[in-house]
């Protein structure tokens, strides 16, 4: 199998997912890790409504935000997995996963059998 074309891919997902994060969040510089950020500071004059649409609009930046995070999550092992020269191997059975599935999701850590389980 040619790793590299799964290893572009990769890193081009990686690009796109980190520049998603960056639109509603940043990152924490004592964690390192990504946290959402409101989508604009409230003012003095804010009512309720205002208080609560703000609100909302934080809880699913932030729940967009842990699903990003998932993936970059799953990216990165990914690309570790290249590195050390055990990608395309499934964390279930440890059999090879199908070119096809990671043509369809580079970052997959199951074949399709067990995925299917």
């Amino acid at each position: 199998m040619n790793t590299e074309i799964f290893k572009t891919k990769l890193e081009e997902e990686k690009k796109l997912i980190e520049e998603e994060l960056g639109d509603i969040g940043r990152i924490d510089t004592s964690t390192g890790e990504w946290e959402a950020t409101p989508e604009s500071q409230s003012s003095p004059e804010a009512d309720t409504n205002d208080l609560s649409d703000r609100t909302e609009d934080y809880e699913e930046r932030s729940a967009t935000m842990s699903t990003l995070n998932s993936r970059l999550e799953d990216v990165d092992l990914a690309l570790d997995k290249i590195k050390n020269g055990n990608y395309g191997i499934c964390e279930s059975c440890g059999k090879e996963i199908e070119e096809e599935r990671l043509k369809a999701n580079a970052s997959a850590r199951t074949c399709t059998e067990c995925m299917n389980k």
